[in-house]
């Protein structure tokens, strides 16, 4: 299996409003611990530990992309 980075989702705005709905009313550390479980379920039902390695990496390039671009705002 390989890494999806296109949309799976039908109505991908539901998708994205049902995760920002759950962490409506947490606290910071409540929201980082939701983030958390969240993480470890979907790795779980993904199953695949390359996938989840690809994931992982892409995340992190993802993360290191916007510091560089917030950096050179500044």
């Amino acid at each position: 299996m390989t890494l999806s980075t296109d949309s799976n989702f039908a109505r991908p705005d539901d998708a994205f409003r049902a995760i920002v709905e759950a962490h409506r009313g947490l606290s910071e550390a409540q929201s980082a611990d939701l983030d958390a479980a969240l993480v470890l379920i979907l790795a779980n039902h993904i199953g695949d530990i390359g996938v989840l390695r690809e994931a992982i990496a892409l995340a992190k390039r993802r993360m290191v992309t916007a510091d560089q671009q917030q950096q050179q705002q500044q």
